[in-house]
């Protein structure tokens, strides 16, 4: 991951760096990894890679496994696998421009996840579970108004 140093040690940034390969295919770059975002031809694409919304999805998956096993770390639970399971609902028409009614984003986003927690009361899981989602940075992005600019070069 390409962390850039700030003046905070409580504070470091992520740099993603990406270049369009043609109106719906854009190779995306993180460190020393790279993938292919796309459209499915349904939407003009090609199907080269996973949609920018479905890597938005799977970016919330990668995180809360992530946030869930250190949670059960910290706690001294023992976490052996998860399964999770997430499904984005939303309207393509702010996005194709056919209505504006509706925001451009997923309207709903539910999240299903199947902890294997050996010996772990249901309790344990559900406040396990609670805590996971609260200190998950995708999740707290998701749902937090976070600022975000966007600019043109040389501006």
């Amino acid at each position: 991951m390409d962390v850039i140093d700030t003046p905070s040690s409580r504070e470091f940034k992520v740099l993603i760096r990406a270049e369009s390969e043609s109106a719906t295919r854009m190779r995306v770059a993180a460190g020393k990894f790279a993938i292919t975002i796309d459209e499915p031809p349904s939407l003009g694409g090609t199907d080269a890679g996973p949609s920018p919304v479905q890597v938005l999805l799977m970016s919330l998956a990668g995180c809360l496994n992530v946030t869930g096993h250190e949670v059960a770390r910290q706690r001294g639970l023992a976490l052996d696998a998860m399964r999770i399971r997430i499904e984005g609902v939303m309207n393509p028409c702010a996005f194709i421009g056919c209505s504006f009614e509706e925001r451009a984003g997923f309207q709903r986003i539910l999240v299903t996840v199947d902890a294997d927690m050996p010996g772990a009361s249901r309790e344990e899981i559900d406040s396990w579970l609670e805590e996971t989602e609260r200190r998950c940075p995708v999740t707290d992005n998701i749902r937090a108004d976070t600022s975000i600019e966007v600019t043109a070069a040389g501006a």
